[in-house]
């Protein structure tokens, strides 16, 4: 009795205990969304211990078939009834094999056409976005070039009215020099009579 009580009373693992972590409640979850709340909860306790992320999960793989099959099953009579197990056995891994090749090869179908579909998109977007810049681009020349026309027919007007006023000047001296050849000028020569 004493050796049982010394056993389940050891000093240093009770002061160990005490010393390093505080006695922590049980708490049993009812709930999954308690049972990940105490999950955050002991993560969070201390923030500085990485959290256990787990690997990922290997994907199962047939076992490869044999390359030299020593037990050949046969058709022929005289085959013991434990026979027929291993028949089943062996029939049942390679059925096995065959869909996980079959997947396989579907998987990476799918892959390539989700490539392909991804590709083709890409390649419509950016069409669009060339048609559409294209347009843009339309849209900005037009812009521009109704803004040069516009300040050409400004700079026109303007350069027509300068010209108007200078030529109206220049009108009014050649009129006013007609006039005065015209009152010196004898009458025969105008072609008055």
């Amino acid at each position: 009795m004493a050796a049982h009580t010394q056993k389940n009373n050891k000093p240093g693992k009770a002061a160990g205990k005490a010393a390093g972590k505080e006695a922590q409640p049980l708490i049993i979850a009812k709930t999954p969304a308690e049972e990940q709340r105490l999950k955050l909860e002991r993560l969070m306790r201390n923030p500085d211990k990485l959290a256990p992320i787990p690997d990922r999960l290997k994907e199962w793989n047939p076992r490869a078939p044999p390359e030299f099959v020593r037990d050949v099953m046969g058709s022929s009579a005289g085959a013991g009834s434990g026979e027929f197990h291993v028949y089943r056995h062996l029939r049942r891994r390679e059925y096995q094999r065959q869909d996980f090749l079959d997947k396989v090869s579907e998987k990476q179908n799918k892959d390539v056409e989700y490539l392909d579909k991804v590709e083709q998109n890409k390649q419509a977007a950016e069409e669009r976005t060339a048609k559409r810049r294209k347009k843009r681009d339309k849209m900005k020349q037009k812009k521009l070039m109704a803004k040069k026309a516009k300040q050409e027919s400004n700079n026109k007007t303007e350069d027509d009215t300068d010209k108007s006023s200078d030529g109206s000047e220049e009108e009014k001296e050649e009129e006013e020099r007609e006039a005065e050849d015209d009152a010196e000028a004898p009458s025969f020569i105008m072609g008055k009579k």
